[in-house]
């Protein structure tokens, strides 16, 4: 698994594999029924605390991504559909977010911007 922390982003290390392994679950990169390592395993791998890696389960377990089964370990969560399109959607609507910031800041008109939009979505 390619998980890459970062120590001075300022963000917790067990938020950063959370939001990393949902992004990999977004995008099909691991698929429903496939096996997580070990909290053991990946906490040696990424030199970190048991701890720090059950936490980050604990929250994915929560959020519905994935499920656990005692002595057997933990499973990408079957998808719900509408659930993974709302986690899309709540990506799409960050990067929009930004490009409106920055057309603000730039003094580029919503109407200039939604042309924009338009080419690029069209290709």
């Amino acid at each position: 698994m390619n998980i890459i922390l970062n120590n001075s982003c300022g963000k917790p290390i067990y938020e950063q594999i959370t939001s990393q392994m949902k992004q990999m679950i977004l995008t099909g990169d691991l698929k429903p029924g496939d096996a997580l390592p070990s909290m053991r395993f990946l906490a040696k791998e990424l030199r970190i605390s048991v701890i720090t890696t059950k936490r980050a389960y604990e929250d994915l377990e929560r959020d519905g991504f994935i499920h656990t089964v005692v002595g057997k370990g933990s499973f990408v969560a079957e998808s719900n559909q509408e659930f993974l399109r709302e986690g899309k959607f709540r990506e799409i609507e960050d990067d929009l977010e930004r490009a409106v910031e920055k057309a603000r800041k730039y003094g580029i008109s919503l109407e200039e911007l939604q042309e924009r939009m338009e080419l690029l979505y069209q290709g």
